[in-house]
Order: C-alpha cells, then sequence, then structure tokens
C-alpha cells in the first residue's frame, strides 16, 4: 500500500532523505517517521518554502511532474515589477538551465498584496534600507531547477523570498512550518481523474 503526504517544507531544509555534500544539511526525515522508500514529488531548493508533496508511488509521483498539473508560488521579489515584464514572464522567457537555454512555457504572473500569512510565519528577509520589494502570484506547469528564481531575476527582480502554495490543487494551509499530513482520499481521487483522463 502506498502513502501520500502533503508537507510544510521549512526555509533550511533540503527536499530529500539523503545529503549527497560533505556539508551538515537538515533533511526531510527531521520532521515526520516517513515509511521506507519515500520520495519528494519534485523539489524545493534550501532557501524555499511551502508545500512538498511525498509519496512513495514512483508513478505517481512521475505523473504529477508532467505539465498537467499546476504549481503555485507566492514570491516577494526586489522592487516594483512593470507589466510588460509580467507580461514576457506570461509569455515565456529565456533562461539556461545547466549551461543551456531554455524557453519557460507560458504561465499565470500577477501581482499581488503581502500575502496575509495564516499557516506561513511572516518574516522579514530584510531592512528598508536596502530597498523595497514586492509580491507575484506566479503559477507555472513544468518545474525546472530553481526556475522561479531565474525567471524573476532574468526580468531584473531578483527573487528574496519563495513560497509555494499549491501544487496539483493540494494546499499548503492549515500546514504551519514542519508539519505533515496524509493526502485525504477525495484529495487522491481528483489527482488520479486528472491522470486517467491525460492518458485516454
Amino acid at each position: 500500500m502506498h502513502h501520500y503526504f502533503a508537507i510544510h517544507k521549512p526555509l533550511g531544509f533540503l527536499s530529500q532523505f539523503k545529503n549527497n555534500s560533505k556539508r551538515k544539511k537538515r533533511l526531510l526525515q527531521e520532521l515526520y517517521d516517513f515509511p521506507d522508500g519515500t520520495m519528494a514529488v519534485g523539489r524545493l531548493d534550501v532557501k524555499s518554502e511551502g508545500l512538498l508533496l511525498l509519496t512513495t508511488d514512483g508513478k505517481w509521483s512521475n505523473e504529477l511532474r508532467s505539465h498537467q498539473f499546476e504549481k503555485v508560488y507566492l514570491v516577494e521579489v526586489d522592487g516594483f515589477p512593470k507589466e510588460e515584464n509580467l507580461k514576457k514572464l506570461r509569455q515565456g522567457i529565456s533562461i539556461s538551465i545547466e549551461g543551456k537555454f531554455h524557453q519557460t512555457l507560458p504561465c499565470k504572473a500577477e501581482k499581488i498584496d503581502k500575502p496575509q500569512f495564516g499557516c506561513i510565519e511572516d518574516r522579514m528577509v530584510r531592512t528598508e534600507n536596502h530597498g523595497p520589494s514586492s509580491w507575484l502570484k506566479i503559477t507555472l506547469r513544468e518545474g525546472k531547477f530553481r526556475q522561479v528564481r531565474k525567471m524573476t531575476a532574468a526580468i531584473g527582480h531578483p527573487t528574496l523570498r519563495l513560497i509555494r502554495s499549491e501544487f496539483a490543487s493540494i494546499s499548503l494551509s492549515p500546514l504551519k512550518k514542519g508539519e505533515v499530513r496524509e493526502l485525504k482520499k477525495i484529495e487522491l481521487e481528483r489527482i488520479n481523474e486528472k491522470i486517467n483522463l491525460r492518458k485516454t
């Protein structure tokens, strides 16, 4: 029987169970007694936080990484992006992935007010002396390495804070930092229905 989890990955944790670096890193098994064979569905880098899905089901994990499922990010960026720059994000922008140029898929990108954090830690990433910041909501159907950070840097507004708030219609709320829950039957049914539709 496979297991399916949602976790609120805190800042500073690797999205994995083994540390391939010589440096000591905080790993997911510190947060919960996961069953053997549990893997992350995609990753959030060590400086990012928010919703991470995990499972023991490798086939399910592969399906969720397809372009069918959206990932929603709340992104604090340096400065105030103009509408013309957001349009570039929406249309697709060229970024470097492993030394090669990649044209991102069209996406949704909009300015938002500072989130009412609720389950997310409200913290300051820098003082106002270092310049103003603003928030974006970016919705992707792909997830290349450090993609959101590279996209905002490409329009001249580096990412200061990155929070994944939703993945495959699963919400981060109400999980608080470091909390884990098993996915509900209705959530799995909804996802599996989309997977089956894609295969027909």
